[in-house]
């Protein structure tokens, strides 16, 4: 690993549309048909981890990736279909394999997201072995 140094930042942009809403989530996860049609906070952390991966991508060796291990995000503000959300990720904190993010998230208008994400840098191929033994 090329390790990313503290201050490494890198931010990302998306447009909110109606399959990024709260109503659009998969129903496996409960009736939510009937919620207003705003960002969901799920899709927002998987945005933040979207961006953080994209900031960790020049850094890994062949074989490495990196997995989300903790995520404390406040949801502040809602953000209406047709609005950008932009993401920005700044690395904090780096022990060994440990990666700590302070993450934000702005739409058009406001700051709706804040707080921190940790990242864990794996080997892919012993992290698969160790599903497959798990299953």
């Amino acid at each position: 690993m090329n390790a990313p140094s503290v201050g490494l930042r890198h931010s990302a942009t998306i447009q909110v549309t109606p399959e990024i809403t709260v109503p659009a989530l998969p129903p496996e996860l409960g009736q939510l048909s009937d919620m207003p049609a705003v960002f969901a906070t799920a899709y927002m952390v998987a945005f933040i981890e979207s961006t953080c991966i994209a900031a960790l991508k020049p850094h890994l060796a062949p074989g490495q990736h990196s997995v989300g291990t903790h995520i404390d995000v406040s949801h502040l503000a809602a953000t209406p279909v047709g609005m950008s959300v932009t993401s920005e990720v700044e690395l904090v904190a780096a022990e060994g394999r440990k990666l700590r993010f302070k993450v934000t998230c702005r739409d058009d208008k406001d700051l709706i997201g804040e707080g921190f994400h940790e990242r864990f840098v794996i080997d892919v191929a012993k992290f698969t072995a160790k599903l497959e033994a798990k299953r």
